[in-house]
């Protein structure tokens, strides 16, 4: 039900993803890497924690792109818990926070401040909107294809894949992905049982 009302209301799915693959390499790929490169240049040490904090988190993205390559329904599940995690990761630490309110005004602070809003807000938006879609993450890989609101999520990497590796296979890029997110699993699953029960919220200590 829930999936049919939402679907209704996004006449062109098609469009909507194409739009957020790309505010994709915009928000999550461009302005970060410039941010980064900015910090380092002015060495504002907490910006520059964010940021490497965010590049962590915010792999997930990538390893999706490998999943949904050879149409893994996993990659679906990935894809929606990248959506959370990236807001979580930026936000969750209540030193920086802390320390980037208390910060004097400066051009970095502005174009941070104002990229962590609107990456946090993309996020949260994208989250909603891929609802319609998140029946894919529980579906068999031929259904998928048979499913338009699946497609519309595949298509990109599939042109992605043709772009950056014409010449692999999409089932040796899908195993590329899965080793991906065994690894990001592990690692955080060693960040929440253990280094979150003895740092706590302190972003000075990862």
């Amino acid at each position: 039900m829930l999936n049919t009302i939402l679907l209704a209301k996004l006449p062109d799915l098609n469009a909507w993803v194409w739009a957020d693959y790309r505010m994709a390499v915009l928000f999550a790929v461009i302005m970060p890497l410039i941010l980064l490169l900015w910090a380092f240049i002015r060495r504002i040490e907490v910006i520059q924690r964010l940021l490497i904090t965010y590049w962590r988190v915010s792999s997930l993205l990538a390893i999706t792109v490998y999943l949904m390559i050879a149409a893994l329904p996993v990659g679906f599940m990935a894809a929606i818990a990248a959506r959370i995690l990236i807001p979580v990761g930026l936000w969750f630490w209540v030193d920086a926070n802390e320390e980037i309110q208390e910060m004097p005004a400066s051009p970095l602070k502005t174009c941070f401040t104002s990229w962590r809003w609107a990456i946090t807000a993309w996020n949260l938006i994208g989250a909603v909107l891929f609802l319609p879609s998140i029946h894919c993450a529980f579906a068999e890989t031929p259904d998928l294809l048979q499913d338009q609101s699946c497609l519309g999520w595949l298509e990109p990497t599939w042109m992605y894949r043709e772009i950056f590796h014409p010449n692999l296979n999409p089932q040796f890029l899908g195993l590329l992905g899965l080793a991906g997110l065994i690894f990001y699993v592990m690692f955080f699953s060693y960040f929440v049982v253990i280094k979150l029960k003895r740092y706590g919220r302190s972003a000075t200590s990862y």
